[in-house]
């Protein structure tokens, strides 16, 4: 199964395949709201305010999966990161992004690009970059800024 046939929630119960974006490139990455590195929301607003136009889509996925840092409903994981840090991309339903419930998403971005952990999460704000076919580019630390992949998104752009 390719990243284009995968189906995602957003918060507020929107259904869609990434097949909409097909051609666009993609950040994708697992969040929380009460994660010690939340403040790289702020950051990826900044990537997605400064590189929309061009093309370029971020897409959240919060995940309780890591010290219970989203314990509430995917409303309030969205409405935390609109009030406290002006998100305006699209922020989906609380997901698991390891185990056997993993979303098919996480697991697609997991078997693309293993990391320190081969294919588990390590921890929130782990951020995936996939090209405009789909490939899966790049995959970055959780603690790494993610304006730090800013030539890795204009070469994809």
């Amino acid at each position: 199964m390719g990243i284009y046939e995968i189906n995602v929630v957003k918060a507020n119960g929107e259904s869609y395949d990434l097949d909409k974006y097909k051609g666009q490139p993609m950040l994708i990455v697992n969040t929380a709201s009460q994660c010690g590195l939340r403040g790289q929301y702020d950051e990826l607003e900044t990537l997605h305010k400064e590189y929309k136009d061009q093309g370029l889509v971020v897409l959240g996925f919060p995940s309780n999966q890591f010290n219970n840092q989203e314990p509430g409903t995917s409303t309030d994981a969205e409405e935390a990161c609109r009030i406290n840090h002006g998100v305006t991309f699209d922020i989906h339903e609380i997901i698991d992004v390891n185990g056997e419930s993993a979303h098919p998403l996480f697991k697609h971005l997991k078997s693309e690009s293993k990391g320190a952990l081969g294919d588990k999460i390590k921890w929130n704000f782990t951020k995936f970059l996939v090209d405009k076919d789909g490939n899966v580019i790049s995959r970055i630390a959780p603690t790494t800024s993610p304006l730090k992949m800013k030539k890795d998104i204009e070469s994809a752009l």
